[in-house]
């Protein structure tokens, strides 16, 4: 039995993520101070069912940015609007076609914002789960977004991450992005 993503997520968020919100200490809790931290990510986006000039299949691996911007309103908890666009034209085949055909579509430098629900495992691993769209001139699909980051603080509310992301867009393709970025911390106080 094949789990849908939306199943997963739902999942996820009341029997993994929200029970752990429970083991914050005070002391760190009366520190926190909501605030909007903003990112700038370059990264690969690894499509499997892609395909070539010839029309034979080959893993596509197409340079991408990420542009996020993120709102820490818990010591645990933000949401965000992050953006993935990818800076080539591709070809790929739809792997999620109903009927018996799959069709090969072209994309576009397809953007790809997604709305995020993250989750501060600890001061450096987050996860995110989310919803969005993937918009080109040929077709938009919708996207379920799943990823996990890692951030270090290097200064005064900079922060350097890495993350991995993985797209399930419906009824098309699925594409798995590997990245390493910068971020900016707005509003927050810095020791």
């Amino acid at each position: 039995m094949i789990i849908k993503p939306i199943q997963t997520g739902i999942f996820l968020f009341y029997f993994v993520l929200l029970p752990s919100c429970k083991c914050i200490s005070q002391e760190n809790e009366t520190s926190f101070k909501p605030h909007h931290q903003l990112a700038l990510v370059i990264s690969h986006a690894h499509v499997f069912e892609g395909r070539n000039e010839e029309g034979d299949r080959e893993v596509l691996s197409l340079p991408a940015w990420g542009i996020d911007y993120t709102y820490h309103f818990h010591q645990k908890w933000a949401i965000g609007l992050h953006t993935d666009i990818i800076i080539e034209k591709f070809k790929v085949e739809k792997s999620f076609e109903k009927g018996g055909e799959k069709e090969t579509v072209e994309r576009s430098y397809p953007v790809a914002p997604a709305l995020m629900g993250i989750y501060k495992l600890n001061e450096h691993w987050s996860f995110l789960i989310g919803m969005g769209g993937e918009f080109a001139k040929e077709e938009n699909y919708l996207l379920t977004r799943a990823g996990v980051e890692y951030g270090y603080d290097f200064f005064k509310g900079w922060e350097v991450l890495g993350s991995i992301g993985y797209d399930f867009k419906w009824n098309a393709y699925d594409t798995w992005t590997i990245g390493i970025g910068i971020s900016k911390n707005f509003g927050q106080k810095h020791n």
